[in-house]
């Protein structure tokens, strides 16, 4: 027996019970997958993407990595990316971090990791560009935190510089980009204000979005 029988029990149980409250969920699932929504989050096991926006299978395309990154060399990602937008036509796409992340807390120091280090190299970059205003921000705590945010905005920024993005955009397509962050203690996901549906309105949303709280 597996060892891991305990979890195929769990499947089957779900599989029913999800049966029996909508008998065609199922086959109405394995003969298309329409999402209005790509969600590029982290591969944290605390952020299960459709439970905490109440979607159900099928309703939400997922990608996910160790903080959320969108990097313009991870051919992974951006396949993902554009087999969303080209193919199932999704309109929005949704970067979403998380607050005490904890590749995000990593890239706020310098120790050696090993090979992910070469991965928080993108996160250590913004914590760079940003240092000043982190640097003001005395609890540690609040500092990832505010890290974690940062980052966030970053990543949807370069979401919409994507070529796949900007091509959908000229061509008129819709789609719109948006940068939250959860709360893993509370549940809630908090809006970072970047929420951008035609290039000529990244840059002022940028600004906004990473303007200290009462400086926009």
């Amino acid at each position: 027996m597996s060892s891991l029988q305990h979890l195929l029990d769990k499947n089957r149980s779900w599989a029913q019970e999800v049966q029996q409250a909508r008998p065609d969920f199922f086959p109405t699932l394995a003969r298309q997958q329409q999402p209005d929504y790509l969600w590029i989050g982290c591969a944290d096991s605390r952020v299960p993407a459709n439970q905490i926006v109440g979607l159900l299978p099928g309703e939400l395309f997922v990608h996910r990595n160790v903080a959320n990154l969108v990097v313009h060399t991870d051919l992974n990602c951006l396949s993902v990316l554009q087999f969303a937008v080209e193919v199932l036509k999704v309109e929005h796409v949704i970067v979403c971090g998380h607050y005490g992340c904890g590749g995000v807390a990593a890239a706020m120091g310098d120790q050696e990791l090993g090979l992910i280090d070469s991965w928080l190299r993108h996160i250590r970059d913004i914590r760079a560009q940003y240092l000043k205003e982190l640097a003001e921000i005395p609890d540690k705590d609040k500092r990832v935190n505010r890290l974690c945010e940062l980052n966030v905005i970053e990543q949807a920024r370069n979401v919409c510089c994507t070529n796949i993005v900007q091509k959908a955009w000229r061509r008129g397509q819709p789609l719109q980009v948006h940068g939250w962050i959860y709360g893993i203690q509370d549940g809630l996901i908090n809006d970072l204000g970047l929420n951008v549906s035609r290039q000529e309105d990244l840059h002022e949303a940028y600004r906004i979005a990473v303007a200290p709280f009462g400086q926009a």
